[in-house]
Order: structure tokens, then sequence, then C-alpha cells
């Protein structure tokens, strides 16, 4: 069994929030998928990449190919993430990409056994950042790179005004099941403050440690209809609105649906997230 520390992220990805992400894998990556270019900038030929936090794989697998003769391991906590991360990887007869069910704040990477560390959206969730990025930094050989997207404060965006509709709920009971978003310490915007950002990378030996922030649009539905259903259907929401009755919960999955629409167009509802790439690599 993997040594896990990070407790609560652990069964929030295996449990419902993991299972939908598995179901919908297509659709999250197209909500997503516009950070894939930036993060692929830091692959180069031949290199050994680890990709921590990597869903269903579809970095991971772009990863391989874009490295060539080099390979690429996923890291995450999620069972059934990283069995739909296999199967998509079979399907498109990927040959140098593996992937590991592991805590990466934890986990004994071989010392200096890769060249670069990405991340779509993984490295937020750590319960003790310092000490997961310390891990990472090891598991690079000296002189290796790290790029990873995170989100900026995502309330002053346009998922922020799609959600605006949950402001006025109750929040969760306490015995509520778990999501990702629920943990203690670590959480979708742990990192949304570019000097803590700094400031963690550097405590976990890192230097050139840069902050660039990006707004991509991604794709979440083909309508308003659909991109409220799914939205509803998320983790986070699904959480918010689980212990509500049915009338309020159908008046407020209406209120997501008229939030979508004036996102939609001929590609789809489209909305933009706002995030930082943040870059930085071990000295040597």
């Amino acid at each position: 069994m993997p040594d896990i520390r990070n407790d609560q992220q652990e069964r929030a990805w295996n449990g419902y929030e993991g299972r939908h992400w598995a179901a919908h894998r297509h659709r999250y990556d197209a909500v997503n998928a516009g950070f894939n270019d930036l993060l692929l900038a830091a692959v180069r030929p031949g290199d050994r990449v680890l990709d921590v936090g990597c869903g269903t794989g579809q970095l991971t697998r772009l990863a391989a190919g874009r490295s060539g003769t080099g390979s690429a391991l996923g890291v995450d906590l999620s069972a059934p993430m990283l069995a739909t991360a296999r199967a998509a990887t079979a399907a498109e007869a990927v040959s140098n990409v593996d992937f590991l069910r592991a805590d990466a704040q934890v986990h004994p990477f071989a010392p200096g056994a890769y060249d670069v560390v990405l991340s779509r959206f993984g490295v937020m969730f750590f319960a003790e950042p310092v000490a997961a990025f310390g891990n990472l930094t090891r598991a690079l050989r000296p002189g290796g790179r790290l790029a990873f997207v995170c989100l900026d404060d995502w309330r002053r965006g346009d998922l922020g005004a799609a959600l605006a509709p949950l402001a006025t709920l109750p929040e969760p009971p306490d015995d509520a099941t778990p999501t990702a978003d629920d943990a203690p310490a670590g959480g979708p915007l742990s990192l949304a403050d570019p000097a803590v950002t700094r400031e963690v990378l550097t405590d976990a030996g890192l230097v050139d440690v840069d902050c660039a922030r990006h707004e991509v649009a991604g794709t979440w539905g083909r309508d308003a209809a659909d991109a409220g259903a799914f939205l509803a259907g998320w983790g986070p929401v699904r959480h918010r609105l689980a212990p509500l009755g049915p009338a309020v919960g159908e008046r407020v999955r209406g209120a997501l649906v008229a939030a979508m629409r004036p996102y939609a167009g001929p590609d789809g509802v489209r909305l933009r997230t706002a995030a930082w790439l943040v870059t930085a690599r071990r000295p040597g």
C-alpha cells in the first residue's frame, strides 16, 4: 500500500470527486486543456518527466510524446482517475508512460531521477507544501525544472460569476462527505498569492522562481443547460447542494444554467480561468 499522509484529499479523490472526474475526463480536459502548451514548453526531447496530480493523464501522455525518447510518470492519489488514465494510455498506444498511485509529498522518488516536474492544477492540495515541494526538488536532477499551473482567485473571474447562485446557500454540515476544497491545509486557492508561492518554493530549495498570470478559456458544455448540469455535478457544487431539499436544489440548478447563458456561443459555453504559471529549477 502507498504511504498516504494527505488523508482528506485521499478520501475526496477516491470518493465521489475522483469518480466524477474519471467518468467525465473529456469534459474536464476541455475545461483545462488550454493550459497544456504553457506547461509542455518546459519539456525537451529525451526528458524524464514527472506529472504530479496527473488525474486522468492527458498532460502525462502529451509530455511523453513531447519527450520522444524520454518518459513520463503520472502520480496521483485517485485510484478511479488512474484507472481511466491507464485505459486511455492503452487506447492511444502511448508506450513511454507509466502511472503510480502515491502521495507525491512523501513518496520516495529516486533522487535526481527526473529532468522536469509538471503539474496541471495538482499541487495546490498539499497538506504540507514546503515538505512536498522539497520532496519533488530532491526528485529533480541538479538543474532540473519545475513548471505548474495553479489557480488565481477564481472568484474574480468567469467561474466566480457562474457560481454566484451558490453565494446565499448555507455551509454544508460538519459531517458532510469531504471534498478536495475542504482540507484544513491545502486547497484550490492555497497558491493563489504569488508571494506565498515564491516563499514556499524557495524554502523547498528551488531557485529562479517565476509566477506569470494567464487567463485561458475552457469549454464547460455544449450549451447553457449542458454546462449548468455539468457544473451542478462538480464535487464542490454537489457538496453544497446535497444537504438541501429537492426544491431548493432544483432552483439553484436552474440559476446555474441561467448564469452560464452569457458565456454560450457557437463553440459552446466558454469560461476564462485565471491561473499562475509557476516555473523554477533545482540549483546545479
